[in-house]
């Protein structure tokens, strides 16, 4: 089954979210900045960027990463292991095949190593060194893939060097864990920052969706030569959470291409093809046959369903291995150009990231947002709420999609299925933002500006960063910023849009009363963005039977009220830090 991410608090029993047990945090939470330092100097070593005002060092764009990434996965082979293995061994048995560059454990329906070689010549020795089992009673199909099993020859004679070794996480941490940590941060801006080093995509994981693309690229390759599969959305554009689903479509605009200067003589020569009566038609005979694949072939793919009369043609699967939940489309440009404006809205400051994730965990404890289709709001159109929000600051935080245009070359220019997707590419050309207000004032001012936005006659434009009068009567608006026409929230409820709105309004009034009345070091429990996390008081039973409810205000004082009536009398203060109670 593929990994998902855990709601956060929105399981825990309101008044059990005080009472749990809480150890103490043996972490650098002693300094505002900690947290956010430790982001960026994890950020560079992953290839990423120094982000914010006060970077200097230059940027990679989102296609030197993809290349870098594509290549490493290349290089990369997936082996189950057995679960007590001596590392060093194993490393010198596979060490035969070439030098390896690095490696990793994790756990997915048994032990998992992910090892990289320096060259690809190893994982074409290593194949050709491996042998096909033998099924017994089964027959087996001879596939070659990246994918292998490694078994111990005498494993009834176990070594003294053979022991459980040390895992990579792939999942987010429970919301005990993640509330701990919250509560004994030393500011709003560390905790914001601290939520996003947790949820974020760790190194690991995403050399691990690298490779799972380039796995199914394998199987792909056999059908389509110079096919790529490339990862787009939430694995690639820097938003993307832990246990997160992986989106990849398979690009087959390289096969046939070929340079004028290498074709001489007064021929031409082209591939003979099949014609099919539409593009559409096209993208389904394709996946049809690479979903068959997947489904008799591929090593661990199971659950595959074929998609295909969906506006966007797509094949669902789960990878064993990798655990991932996978979405296959075919020649989704558009989505990958949607990811690598994400990518560089995000490497521009480094507070970008951190508010959209904070948003995200926010409205997904208040089921806002929902791995199941329907009337919510989805994490999307929560980005593009932040990143127009960040854009209507006093000086812009970030610029609007026309600026970035502006700021393009030639070699910029992209247009996709007549839709202009041009913005410039090098983020070194884009000059930083001005603007130092903290992360803080900013969460408070986001849920203040959308608490108050006029919904019912305004549209969301990041293009050009400014309100515009709706062209639709969706109940909110937010225009797609390359497919201009198309409306990304057109599938959310008036009822959903008014739940938000009263859940922003109550996140305002939260933050504004701990800025009248400070928690002392004593305080014991949750505390900022905690608190924020936490169930809310909306009663939505009472609002679908349309009972009056009490002013906004009113709702949050009870809250805080029983807060303070279920708190233990005796929580102290230990070296000036917050304590939260160990009571059950």
């Amino acid at each position: 089954m593929a990994a998902r991410a855990v709601g956060l608090l929105a399981s825990l029993p309101f008044c059990a979210q005080r009472s749990q047990v809480l150890r103490p945090i043996h972490r650098l939470l002693s300094c505002p900045r900690t947290v956010a330092a430790e982001i960026k100097r994890e950020e560079q070593s992953s290839g990423s960027v120094e982000t914010g005002p006060e970077g200097r060092t230059p940027k990679k764009t989102f296609s030197e990463v993809q290349k870098e990434r594509r290549e490493q996965a290349q290089r990369t082979v997936l082996i189950h292991c057995p679960n007590k293995i001596s590392v060093k061994k194993f490393l010198k048995y596979l060490s035969q095949h070439g030098p390896i560059n690095n490696h990793f454990f994790y756990e997915s329906f048994g032990l998992y190593a992910v090892v990289e070689f320096c060259q690809k010549e190893s994982v074409t020795s290593l194949q050709n060194g491996t042998r096909t089992p033998s099924m017994g009673t089964e027959a087996a199909i001879p596939f070659r893939s990246r994918v292998f099993n490694l078994k111990t020859k005498n494993p009834s004679n176990p070594t003294s060097e053979q022991s459980r070794v040390q895992c990579s996480i792939h999942a987010p941490p429970s919301s005990k864990k993640l509330l701990e940590l919250l509560c004994y941060a030393e500011s709003i801006d560390d905790q914001l920052n601290t939520l996003l080093k947790e949820l974020q995509l760790t190194e690991e994981n995403t050399k691990l969706r690298y490779l799972t693309c380039s796995l199914i690229e394998d199987i792909a390759a056999a059908y389509f030569l110079d096919c790529t599969v490339r990862p787009f959305g939430s694995s690639v554009n820097s938003f993307g959470k832990l246990g997160c689903d992986l989106d990849m479509f398979l690009d087959l605009d390289e096969i046939g291409k070929f340079s004028a200067n290498k074709t001489s003589g007064n021929f031409l020569m082209e591939f003979q093809v099949k014609n099919v009566p539409s593009e559409r038609i096209a993208t389904q005979k394709i996946l049809s046959v690479i979903g068959e694949c997947l489904d008799h072939f591929g090593p661990g793919c199971v659950g595959v369903q074929k998609i295909l009369n969906a506006r966007c043609p797509l094949v669902r699967f789960s990878h064993q291995a990798s655990g991932f939940q996978c979405d296959l489309t075919t020649n989704n440009r558009i989505a990958l150009k949607s990811s690598e404006l994400l990518y560089i809205y995000g490497a521009l400051d480094s507070r970008v990231r951190a508010l959209v994730f904070s948003i995200r965990c926010w409205a997904r404890a208040h089921s806002l947002t929902s791995s199941i289709p329907g009337s919510w709001i989805t994490n999307f159109s929560l980005t593009m709420m932040v990143i127009f929000f960040l854009q209507r600051r006093s000086p812009p935080i970030l610029p609007t999609l026309d600026s970035l245009k502006t700021l393009a070359d030639a070699e910029d220019k992209c247009v996709i299925e007549g839709h202009n997707c041009t913005f410039v590419r090098d983020l070194n050309k884009i000059k930083p933002s001005g603007n130092t207000e903290t992360l803080e004032l900013l969460l408070k001012e986001f849920f203040e500006y959308f608490g108050n936005f006029a919904f019912n006659k305004n549209s969301i434009n990041i293009r050009q960063g400014r309100e515009q009068n709706k062209p639709e009567s969706s109940p909110l608006h937010i225009q797609n910023p390359f497919e201009t026409s198309l409306n990304i929230s057109k599938n959310v409820s008036q009822s959903q849009l008014q739940k938000f709105v009263d859940l922003a309004r109550e996140s305002a009034w939260i933050l504004n009363q701990e800025d009248k009345d400070r928690p002392s070091s004593s305080r014991s429990q949750p505390w900022g963005l905690a608190a924020l996390l936490l169930p809310s008081v909306v009663n939505s039973a009472s609002l679908a039977k349309g009972v009056r409810k009490k002013p906004a205000s009113e709702r949050i004082k009870s809250l805080l009220e029983s807060i303070k009536s279920s708190g233990p009398e005796n929580a102290t203060s230990t070296n000036g830090k917050r304590t939260v109670s160990t009571q059950a």
